[in-house]
């Protein structure tokens, strides 16, 4: 047993450290094509915890109760974060991902009222203007991915105090695209579109897939890479007022 969730563990590092090098999208689309039948049972052998972790943020931020809010899910995937929806109580799920083998799994879980094929950065998100509660994008920030010039997208798709949810690797591979990333979240806030709730550092993020992953930004007692976790308020001058950002993750997790 032991010998098997070793290959098992060493097949997913080959897989996702090949994937953390891909910069093309239309390269990183056929290896999710070939990947989709063995991501979950990939991610579970890395202990991938961004889905539980951006979830239990948004749970703690969200008003109301969790059935009656309208949730868009980015960059679906096979549906991970749906199912980290659901066993909070969120029933109301839409998703997108620019895979269709992805989709395909994500249909398969049964937990979505409606999936849509869209390669964000390409092509507008398929909803209206100030359709959902909360929009999430966990896991596709990174090069080859969604570019941060998508991210007014989401906004675009959130109601006026509304949050959105994103997640983004802080290990060396990503350390680039997290500065872009950064500096495109920290330009909307000055502009007014919306109000930092959250950034909260993460340490034990996923196991790191070589040796190379290993420095700044990685946790080289447990082999675990970091992540952030990112929450903002779309603005809504009644409801953001005198709400002050914090670096300090949501209080019990």
């Amino acid at each position: 047993m032991a010998q098997e969730e070793g290959r098992s563990l060493s097949e997913a590092r080959s897989r996702v450290g090949v994937l953390h090098g891909i910069t093309d999208l239309g390269d990183k689309l056929h290896f999710y094509k070939r990947w989709a039948p063995d991501y979950d049972q990939d991610v579970a052998a890395l202990q991938y915890r961004a889905p539980r972790l951006a979830v239990d943020c948004l749970t703690q931020a969200l008003p109301g109760p969790p059935h009656a809010a309208l949730i868009l899910d980015v960059a679906c995937g096979t549906g991970l974060v749906a199912a980290e929806l659901q066993a909070r109580g969120f029933l109301q799920l839409h998703g997108v991902d620019g895979s269709p083998e992805m989709l395909e799994q994500a249909r398969a879980r049964g937990f979505y009222q409606r999936l849509s094929l869209c390669i964000l950065g390409q092509e507008p998100l398929p909803s209206s203007e100030g359709t959902f509660d909360a929009v999430l994008i966990v896991g596709a920030l990174s090069d080859g991915q969604v570019p941060c010039s998508a991210i007014p997208e989401l906004l675009r798709v959130t109601k006026p105090g509304g949050l959105v949810c994103l997640t983004t690797r802080t290990n060396p591979s990503n350390l680039r695209y997290q500065e872009a990333l950064e500096a495109t979240l920290d330009g909307l806030e000055r502009a007014g579109a919306w109000q930092r709730l959250v950034a909260w550092p993460v340490d034990r993020w996923e196991l790191a897939t070589s040796e190379l992953e290993v420095g700044p930004g990685t946790s080289d007692s447990d082999g675990f890479i970091s992540g952030i976790v990112y929450l903002y308020r779309k603005q809504d001058v009644a409801q953001v007022e005198g709400v002050r950002p914090s670096s300090q993750p949501p209080a019990d997790l």
